[in-house]
């Protein structure tokens, strides 16, 4: 459990450094309440980014972006509605980002960063 520990942690700040370097502002991270977790909440201008990280050290089952089911783009769509209210954002425009990562242990990860992925 702790590599995945380690390796879900890696790919949030590598998910973070790629989002900052194009031109996110980063506004919080593993932001938690009762019904789950969003990995990061950014902004791009005007619009509320709320973006998922999914790592695997491998391809081996498949690439990360399929790790995301209906069911937890679901649980996203509740976790951000519920991250407005608390945070009293309004009408601002909200895109769902995905950053999808390949690390193999020793080796440069694969970073992708597919904006407006769902919604």
């Amino acid at each position: 459990m702790a590599l995945k520990d380690d390796l879900g942690r890696l790919g949030e700040d590598l998910a973070a450094d790629e989002l900052e370097r194009a031109g996110l502002r980063i506004v919080e991270r593993n932001w938690r309440c009762d019904a789950g977790e969003i990995d990061i909440v950014a902004t791009e201008g005007r619009t509320l980014v709320i973006c998922e990280v999914k790592t695997r050290s491998s391809t081996r089952f498949g690439e990360p972006i399929e790790a995301l089911t209906p069911a937890k783009i679901e649980r996203i769509y509740r976790l951000a509605s519920i991250y407005r209210r608390t945070h009293r954002v309004g009408t601002t425009r909200v895109r769902y980002d995905v950053v999808a990562i390949i690390a193999p242990y020793g080796h440069t990860p694969d970073i992708k960063h597919i904006r407006g992925a769902f919604g």
